[in-house]
């Protein structure tokens, strides 16, 4: 194939979002006000958070808002934190029910997990690292490589923080993939190709344990790209999945390399309320390692969603919603104890 730079105008490195107000879209009290009446809105219809879609939380100032931070999403910077929900004014579960009305408005949920997770949590999970069966979402305490997730968009919404620690990191992996191409474009032919993923053990039964999906894929000019660089060397613990080449070794070496090197990512703290959505096939997102203090209550805990935005007219077929997947045989929304 030919390789190609593709969405250049997509591309950034560290100095260019270096100012938090270039990425931070802050609440208006009128817009909160907005929040308090969908809210309303929503639970006169259902106390069902499944039953809630965007019509059943009218947003009509803010709503118009979103669907201009959701085409800069998919169409520019490719992330964005949106500030000024108020943490002390809601309790947990309308907490919740307002991330997922201002999500409705970005796009309609995915399944997150076997479980069927529609709304899912980001907390210490009692899961540990060296657990085949664990996800980053699981494990607390420590960092997170730079990594995508398995949707269009990924939100997550800050309930509550740690002790210290947990600084979110966003890096831009349209400058990571066109970098490649201009600098080892034999490494970049080679993460086209098929790569081995592993399942973490949420196949259906009988079936096998990893799946194959190029890390990029050319769509008509627009990148789409998925790295999961642990998942990918995991799937090597199954004997029968394919052997990783030493070239897509090296070119996943060089990818993790340079998006934790600094220079395409920025950091960011979150506060009680803040919003963060990503571009999940622009943007990789991760971690720093946090602390925790249980006795105290003060417990990182962050909800999240996929989501599919209408923006896209077209995605390539390993990239669209499989309906019918085991993953989607059920829809749930997670309520795991939330402290604070």
């Amino acid at each position: 194939m030919t390789l190609e730079l593709l969405e250049t105008g997509c591309e950034w490195r560290a100095g260019d979002v270096a100012d938090p107000a270039l990425w931070t879209e802050h609440l208006s009290a009128e817009e909160v006000d907005e929040i308090d009446l969908a809210i309303a809105e929503a639970r006169r219809k259902s106390d069902d958070f499944l039953a809630i879609g965007k019509d059943d939380f009218p947003l009509p100032t803010l709503g118009p808002r979103l669907k201009a931070i959701e085409a800069e999403l998919m169409n520019g910077r490719g992330f964005v934190l949106i500030r000024g929900l108020p943490r002390d004014r809601y309790p947990n579960d309308d907490m919740c029910l307002a991330y997922w009305g201002i999500g409705a408005h970005l796009g309609k949920p995915w399944p997150q997990n076997h479980y069927g997770h529609l709304l899912g949590d980001v907390t210490d999970q009692g899961k540990a690292p060296g657990d085949p069966t664990a996800r980053g979402n699981e494990l607390g305490q420590i960092g997170l490589d730079f990594h995508c997730d398995g949707s269009d968009l990924v939100g997550l919404l800050c309930l509550q923080t740690g002790v210290s620690g947990g600084r979110s990191a966003v890096c831009n992996s349209v400058a990571l993939h066109n970098d490649l191409v201009r600098e080892r474009p034999d490494l970049a032919q080679e993460l086209y190709k098929p790569q081995p993923y592993d399942m973490r053990g949420e196949q259906a039964p009988g079936k096998r344990g990893w799946y194959e999906l190029p890390v990029f894929t050319n769509h008509g000019g627009r990148l789409f790209i998925r790295l999961i660089a642990p998942y990918i060397l995991a799937s090597q613990r199954h004997a029968d999945a394919p052997r990783l080449t030493d070239k897509a070794r090296e070119a996943l070496a060089w990818m993790t390399d340079r998006a934790e090197s600094g220079a395409y990512s920025v950091k960011m703290d979150f506060l009680p309320g803040d919003m963060q959505f990503i571009n999940n096939y622009h943007v990789l997102h991760g971690r720093e390692p946090y602390e925790d203090d249980r006795d105290t209550g003060r417990v990182r805990h962050l909800k999240r969603l996929w989501l599919e935005t209408e923006v896209l007219a077209d995605r390539p077929a390993h990239f669209r919603r499989n309906i019918s997947s085991h993953w989607a045989d059920k829809k749930v929304i997670s309520r795991l104890d939330a402290v604070g």
